[in-house]
């Protein structure tokens, strides 16, 4: 997925994977899943992907549906994302060596 958001650019083939997620049941409502991705220039953005009573919906004519987008991560954002998500190597691979 490639999206342009506040004048940068945001594409899913190019940005290095690091690390999903999903919630829910595939096929329900509630299910969404999550990527995080790192651009060669540092910058951290999510794919959020869902149904319409998930974190991921749009307006549709009055109708609530589900949506897939890309959200910019600030570096605070996507530690506590990785910490949560993903495992040490990861965390400490990205971040640094974290203290015992």
């Amino acid at each position: 997925m490639k999206k342009i958001i506040n004048g940068r650019k945001y594409d899913t083939e190019t940005a290095k994977h690091i690390g999903s997620r999903s919630e829910g049941q595939p096929g329900n409502f509630e299910y969404f899943t999550e990527d995080l991705y790192l651009k060669k220039t540092g910058e951290f953005f999510l794919l959020g992907d869902g149904g319409p009573r998930s974190p991921y919906t749009r307006d549709d004519d009055g109708f609530t549906a589900g949506d897939c987008c890309i959200i910019p991560f600030t570096e605070k954002q996507a530690k506590k994302w990785v910490e949560e998500y993903c495992s040490v190597e990861t965390y400490e691979k990205l971040f640094g060596e974290v203290e015992e």
